[in-house]
């Protein structure tokens, strides 16, 4: 029997969600990092990216980078959190015009009715917030129905094992990650980057 993993905090608390951005560069320092990957990975792809949709997209870290880097994008962020959309709001300022943010949260049975479909799909580390990894594979195929035809998705997330971090259920090895994408239908799934306790795979 699969028994989620609690959560230690309400990210649909402000209070909660503000500390969380807060923390979320000094914890991660390598963030950054990931993020430059994620945009050279979409500038990269031989099919051009007009359109992203981010899964799990928080306050806006990801989100503000690739509308940066990326001029011509249109950005669909997607969380289940009122408060991050606001935090998000904030941080992107002018950019936000760009984006249509959907209050939705990816552990409902439903939540990609209606969204459209996307040259890219993104998440980084959000993917563990399914609360238990048995939950992925699910979460991977809807997203390949999301995505046009040779689209991109990228999963940036924690991994258990060594380097990484200790809980098992939450968190899939690196092969579990792999082999989730490639379980769902992916094709070709290649790792970008592993650093600190994340690891960015792209899926086509």
């Amino acid at each position: 029997m699969i028994q989620d993993v609690p959560s230690p905090v309400d990210l649909r608390v402000m209070a909660d969600a503000r500390e969380w951005a807060a923390t979320a560069m000094e914890k991660r320092p390598q963030r950054p990092e990931f993020f430059s990957r994620f945009a050279s990975e979409i500038l990269a792809s031989p099919r051009p990216v007009h359109s992203i949709l981010e899964l799990g997209s928080g306050p806006g870290f990801l989100a503000k980078h690739l509308l940066q880097t990326l001029p011509a994008i249109s950005y669909v962020a997607l969380d289940f959190s009122n408060a991050m959309h606001q935090l998000a709001e904030e941080r992107l300022g002018p950019l936000a015009s760009r984006v249509e943010f959907v209050q939705r949260s990816f552990r409902e049975a439903d939540w990609a009715a209606d969204l459209g479909r996307f040259d890219c799909v993104v998440t980084n580390q959000a993917v563990h917030e399914l609360r238990h990894k048995h939950y992925a594979r699910a979460l991977h195929a809807e997203v390949r129905k999301l995505l046009t035809p040779g689209g991109l998705y990228l999963v940036c997330d924690h991994f258990c094992g060594e380097g990484g971090l200790k809980n098992d259920q939450l968190y899939m090895t690196v092969d579990e990650q792999r082999t989730a994408l490639l379980d769902t239908g992916f094709t070709q799934v290649d790792q970008l980057l592993l650093k600190g306790s994340l690891v960015l795979h792209c899926a086509s």
